[in-house]
């Protein structure tokens, strides 16, 4: 596949006047310094045993295999001779088919998680949480009020592009490396991402999915976020995080990727499928979008799974079986290329975690999403069944 450039190196496209409404709350973040960084050994092609490798305590798939009386915290490497992940065998679900090959744990569990801080393990939680503007909450605050003990908070908005216009586009790998390396993350360590959304998960696949398009496979979501670890009663710290600065290497996998041009030629060559997580009205066009100046619709071609169907009413992640219903009843062939989209490139990531939980490592992110996708194309590829675009 062709590399396609560093968000950070796109050139300023002409936009409607009314755009500078779309980014009212990008205004008065600092920027984050350029930084030089030698490629990451990370990033390389999907490779079985490498993705089958981690760092303590992880265990091989024989260990794994010894510990299948899953008391709720387990959390194996995932693969197809396992069938199991931590999400579905620790909520009592049946097991999934997995790929042939093992993948980096995506999910851990509360009880994992606190029994591996009691030990000192070597692991790193982030803070991943972000909310729509709409709703008027303070992630960083909330942080700061209360906390998973040993967490650093991660600014999905300040590390970001600062250069796009669009909301929180991938950094340059530089920057990912700089602002990570920050919280205390070097390339062995194990990172756990979690939020605080009522859903249980809504903002932290997106931090997730970040890491893995740097290099970096050794992260992994914490199964219900911080409503489930309150839920199970374990413990909360306050204040601001003093993380201990790490070296971080970081190169992005260009794959993980897709750009405006690549969904437009897309909807003559439909050589990709395209899953929009948003709700179903947003998706439709007769429920409005939450960016002022944006009106709601969706990409010619595209599918609908709203992200929220990926979770349990509890906010755990679904079991594969019903995840690979969900994408089965929908149309999506996890056998062929996937990209996933959303409002402003977050939810969209629950697609690819969902994906990923059946065996499926590669799905794409349309990293300008909606947002871009309204702005900049025709109003003919604005499918909508209510306003849509006009010139």
């Amino acid at each position: 596949m062709t590399s396609v450039p560093s968000p950070a190196c796109r050139l300023p496209l002409p936009l409607s006047p009314r755009f500078n409404k779309v980014s009212l709350f990008k205004k008065g973040r600092p920027s984050l310094g350029p930084a030089s960084v030698p490629p990451s050994p990370l990033a390389r092609p999907l490779d079985p045993s490498f993705l089958r490798s981690g760092p303590s305590p992880l265990a091989s798939p024989s260990q794994a295999k010894g510990r299948r009386s899953r008391q709720r915290g387990a959390a194996p490497t995932v693969s197809r001779g396992s069938q199991e992940t931590s999400s579905q065998t620790e909520a009592g679900q049946k097991p999934g088919i997995m790929a042939a090959r093992s993948l980096f744990r995506a999910l851990v569990s509360a009880k994992w998680v606190a029994k591996s801080l009691k030990e000192s393990q070597p692991l790193k939680l982030l803070d991943a949480s972000w909310y729509l503007p709409k709703l008027e909450r303070d992630p960083r605050q909330e942080f700061e009020e209360g906390h998973i003990p040993g967490a650093a908070f991660f600014d999905i908005d300040l590390c970001s592009d600062q250069t796009s216009p669009y909301d929180h586009m991938l950094p340059n790998a530089a920057e990912f490396a700089e602002y990570v390396g920050k919280l205390g993350v070097g390339n062995g360590t194990h990172v756990v991402v979690y939020d605080a959304s009522d859903q249980g998960s809504f903002s932290a696949p997106r931090l997730w999915w970040m890491f893995r398009a740097f290099g970096h496979e050794t992260v992994s979501l914490l199964d219900g976020g911080l409503r489930n670890w309150k839920r199970e009663g374990y413990p909360l710290s306050s204040g601001r995080a003093r993380p201990i600065q790490a070296e971080f290497q970081a190169t992005l996998n260009p794959t993980f990727v897709k750009t405006y041009e690549d969904i437009k030629d897309n909807i003559e060559s439909h050589q990709l499928q395209v899953v929009d997580a948003r709700v179903e009205g947003r998706f439709r066009g007769i429920e409005p979008e939450p960016r002022e100046g944006i009106e709601p619709g969706h990409i010619p071609g595209t599918l609908n799974i709203p992200f929220t169907d990926f979770l349990t009413e509890e906010g755990l992640e679904k079991s594969p079986d019903a995840i690979q219903r969900l994408f089965q009843e929908k149309k999506v062939d996890l056998s062929k290329p996937l990209v996933a989209t959303c409002g402003s490139g977050v939810t969209a990531c629950h697609v690819a975690l969902g994906a990923y939980l059946c065996g499926k490592p590669d799905v794409a992110i349309y990293d300008g999403a909606w947002v871009e996708w309204y702005m900049r194309a025709r109003p003919e590829d604005v499918i909508s069944e209510g306003r849509g675009k006009t010139l």
